[in-house]
Parts: C-alpha cells; sequence; structure tokens
C-alpha cells in the first residue's frame, strides 16, 4: 500500500510552478534583507552575533562581506527559479541559507526554520525536469512527470508544522486572550486597523480560530469538498499575517505550497497549458527505495520527537526556552527583560561591572535580557576576553524577565559562576530559577505537608 502511495507516478506540474514560486520567494529574501536594513543590522552592525550554541565558529563575514553573501543567495534564487544548473542553485541557496539560520538568534524565527526544511527537501526532488532551461539545454533529461512521494513528503512536513502549531497554543495565554492581547498592543499605532486590533471580540475570534485553522487546514485541503473553502481560509490567514506582523515572504511561501494539493492535472491547466498532459499513473517501484525509506523514517522521526522534547525537561518552556526552538512553537509569547553583568577577578578579587553598550547591538541589548541561552553566551564570550587578556574571571548574572506583559520575575540564579556552567541542549539548567508557577506548585506541596 505503501509503495502505491509513494511511487505511482503523477504529473509533475505542482513541483515545476512550486519551483518557480520558491525560487522568486527565496530571492526576494535575499535581496529583500539587504534593501530592508536587516542584514546591516544583523549582521554588520553587531561586533559579534549570537550563533546556535555550538556554532559559535560560524561568525559573519568581515567587512561588507554579509552583503555579497545575500546578493548571491538572490542570484540563487533566480536560477532556481529559471531551472537554471538547478541542482548546483539550490545546494548552493540551503548551504547559505543554513548558514544565516545557525550563525545568529537574534532575529530567530521559526520561518526560517521551515524554509531551511524545504531547501533541504528542495535538493533532492527533480524539480528541472520541465520548464527549465536545464531542460531546454539539455532536452534528454525531460520528463512530464515525478513519483508522487514528492507530494507526500511535502505534505507530511506540514501535517507536522501545522499540527504542532495548534498543539502549542493550547495553553492559559494564548486560551485566555491575553498574549494576543499584548501582541496587539504594540500594533493600536497602525493606520485604519489599529483600533480594530485592540477590540477585545477580534483577540476571542483569532484565539480559537487560530487554533482550528493551524489543526484542520492540511486536512481540510486533502479532502476534496473542502479545498477550496481550506484555500480560501488559508489567503485570508496569511495575507492578515503578513500585513499584521511584517514576517517576510513565509505567508506568500506558505499560501504556494497549495499547489501540492490540487490535482495535478487542474494545476497544469492553470500554470502550463502548453505542457504535454500526464494521466497515465504508472506505478513502478525505483532501484532506491529501500534507500528512501530509510531517510523518510529517520527524517520524519526527528522531526516528530524534537518538537516534544521540552516535556521531558524539567519546568515550563515558556518560563526556560529550554526545547523552544526547533518545535514549531510559533506566535506564543513576548518576553522582555532586564540584565545587569558583573565580572569578578578570580586572583584579585576586583569585581567590574559590564556596560552591554560596549558589546552589544540595541537589539541584541533587548534579546539578551531575557532568554537564558543569550545570557549564558554572553557570559562565556566574556570569560574569553577575560582569558584572552590572561586574566582568569568569574561571570554573574543578574536577569529579570517578564513574559506576555506579566510581573517581572528574576530569572537566572545570580549566586551562579556562569562562566563554569557546562550546556546542555536536551537537560534543564539549574541556574535558570524556577518559573512563578513551578513556585507556586512547590509553596502549595509545602503547605499541604
Amino acid at each position: 500500500m505503501l509503495n502505491r502511495l509513494f511511487f505511482t507516478k503523477i504529473d509533475n506540474s505542482p513541483l515545476l510552478i512550486f519551483r518557480v514560486f520558491f525560487g522568486i520567494l527565496v530571492s526576494c529574501e535575499g535581496f529583500g534583507a539587504i534593501l530592508t536594513g536587516w542584514v546591516r543590522r544583523t549582521f554588520i552592525e553587531p561586533q559579534f552575533t549570537f550563533s546556535f550554541i555550538g556554532f559559535e565558529w560560524l561568525q559573519p563575514l568581515p567587512g561588507n562581506g554579509m552583503y555579497i553573501y545575500f546578493i548571491l543567495m538572490g542570484v540563487f534564487g533566480i536560477f532556481i527559479a529559471l531551472g537554471l544548473k538547478y541542482r548546483l542553485s539550490i545546494i548552493s541557496f540551503t548551504l547559505l541559507w543554513t548558514g544565516v539560520y545557525l550563525m545568529q538568534k537574534t532575529s530567530y524565527n521559526n520561518h526560517y526554520y521551515l524554509l531551511m526544511l524545504i531547501s533541504i527537501i528542495m535538493c533532492f526532488l527533480p524539480a528541472n525536469k520541465a520548464i527549465s532551461l536545464d531542460a531546454k539545454r539539455q532536452p534528454e533529461i525531460t520528463q512530464n512527470s515525478m513519483y508522487a512521494y514528492v507530494k507526500w513528503v511535502i505534505v507530511f512536513q506540514l501535517f507536522i508544522v501545522y499540527t504542532y502549531a495548534a498543539l502549542a497554543k493550547l495553553y492559559a495565554g494564548w486560551l485566555n486572550y491575553s498574549f494576543i492581547e499584548v501582541l496587539f498592543k504594540t500594533k493600536e499605532h497602525y493606520w485604519l486597523i489599529g483600533d480594530l486590533l485592540q477590540q477585545h471580540w477580534l483577540h476571542v475570534f483569532i484565539s480559537f480560530m487560530g487554533i482550528l485553522f493551524d489543526l484542520l487546514v492540511i486536512p481540510a485541503l486533502l479532502w476534496k469538498p473542502t479545498r477550496n473553502i481550506a484555500f480560501g481560509c488559508g489567503i485570508f490567514f496569511h495575507l492578515f499575517n503578513s500585513m499584521v506582523f511584517q514576517i517576510g515572504i513565509f505567508p506568500y511561501l506558505a499560501l504556494a505550497f497549495i499547489v501540492f494539493f490540487y490535482e495535478p492535472e487542474t494545476i497544469r491547466k492553470i500554470f502550463f497549458k502548453n505542457k504535454p498532459k500526464y494521466d497515465v499513473h504508472d506505478f513502478k517501484i525505483p532501484s532506491y527505495q529501500n534507500v528512501f525509506y530509510l531517510f523518510f523514517v529517520i527524517y520524519f522521526l526527528i522531526q516528530i520527537v524534537l518538537p516534544i522534547r521540552h516535556h521531558f525537561i524539567h519546568d515550563d518552556v515558556l518560563w526556560t526556552e529550554e526545547g523552544h526552538r526547533l518545535s514549531w512553537r510559533m506566535m506564543l509569547r513576548t518576553r522582555s527583560g532586564r540584565v545587569h553583568f558583573k565580572v569578578v577577578n578570580k586572583e584579585s578579587g576586583a569585581i567590574t561591572k559590564i556596560n552591554l553598550n560596549d558589546y552589544l547591538s540595541p537589539k541584541q541589548k533587548y534579546r539578551i535580557a531575557a532568554y537564558p541561552d543569550f545570557i549564558w553566551q554572553f557570559a562565556q564570550r566574556l570569560k574569553q576576553t577575560y582569558k584572552d587578556q590572561g586574566i582568569a574571571v568569574e561571570v554573574y548574572a543578574n536577569s529579570r524577565i517578564k513574559i506576555n506583559g506579566s510581573k517581572f520575575y528574576t530569572l537566572i540564579d545570580p549566586e551562579v559562576d556562569l562562566a563554569q556552567e557546562p550546556w546542555n541542549h536536551f537537560r534543564h539548567h539549574e541556574w535558570i530559577l524556577p518559573s512563578p508557577k513551578e513556585l507556586s506548585e512547590k509553596s502549595k506541596e509545602t503547605l499541604s505537608n
């Protein structure tokens, strides 16, 4: 049954038009990041970037090198859309974008992670077999069909994304609308819709519809009677997000995925009327069947397990952030904080209070105050900076944060020397103090005993 699901051949029009959309969008991402100043703020102005832990060696190119880096991504996007040197172009873009993703977290976004995953998947798909400059230059590679697994790999990936996004919203801050209220409060200056975004009824509507949309959109797109309705809801949902939250290409990438849910013949008639029709639905198991299943199982097992790892880490992920990234916990909280660092000379005992302005850009200062991994990484950098001067130091942080507009609470144990603390990706760090929720539960246990 699985063999027939995956290895039946279907018209490849959805993949071909998606390649065009994908190339155009990633090209816009590359050039747009330069034109909007995002590259300058994120890579040029800071002295260093907060990379993913373990990738500290991955730092921006010196001088104006990152402008060239993003121009290359934009050019590769054009090549992808045209189907020109497709394999080289998509692999090159994927490597460059993965570098962007891993070398900085200051502008972290789950959508960047999805773009990385889709880019990796696209490296293995035959997206240049027709309607491409590659096929025009090498007619012998031309094909009008593809294995159905191309569609299902994309569908399974999207199903995981949207399902986990829906489940993550089942927490108090979303269900009591407090997060949505705080989020939209920052949008009250928007022309025309600013006042509308402050209405309580809209917060209630978005709370319930956000969960329902994420939970049902993929099944609804797969079922023909509800497909057009789901498509219409998707247009409204993603364009609303684009207008209100200004989250780059993602809303349009999400809409581009729709081509994999309609009948291939429908997509052919809309976009490629002159393309030869393919309706044979030939079934043939390829020689790489076992390799495909091996990679399919491993890849999607990782995709299923990673988003639930925070359930196996002590305390609330909303407080600790441990296990938050790579888990499709999208648009769930606002965090702000204040942090002060002090460095103690181990030999003399002299104390130095750190002025963050000497090290960080404004956006980095905002981020570091509220996120434990940023605080830990900065402590490690301070340790190394002093070590380079031949000075052994201890580093302490005093951090207070508030989440979703709540009161300020102390986040980091100010008595712990962070310079000596290791980092573990899959375990709780005891120097992150218990969340208010955890403290409340412990108080109740104490009183009951």
